[in-house]
């Protein structure tokens, strides 16, 4: 039984796209790895963007500052 866990930042992600997400991975282990479907489990996690950071910032700061030095 699979278990697949997928994080992204919570920002715009809509509820179709998420379910193609789903849809698109329990295909893929199905073709990879011949893995039933009806025993895959995907769990989408939405994290918000002051919790996730890189580079030393958040990925709130770190946009904000790719918005300041395009403009």
């Amino acid at each position: 039984m699979p278990f697949i866990s997928v994080r992204i930042t919570r920002d715009g992600v809509t509820k179709e796209q998420k379910a193609q997400v789903i849809a698109e991975i329990t295909q893929t282990m199905q073709t990879v790895l011949n893995k039933d479907p009806h025993l895959t489990h995907i769990v989408i996690e939405e994290v918000d963007t002051d919790n996730w950071g890189y580079a030393g910032i958040t990925t709130t700061e770190y946009r904000k500052n790719l918005a300041e030095s395009a403009s």
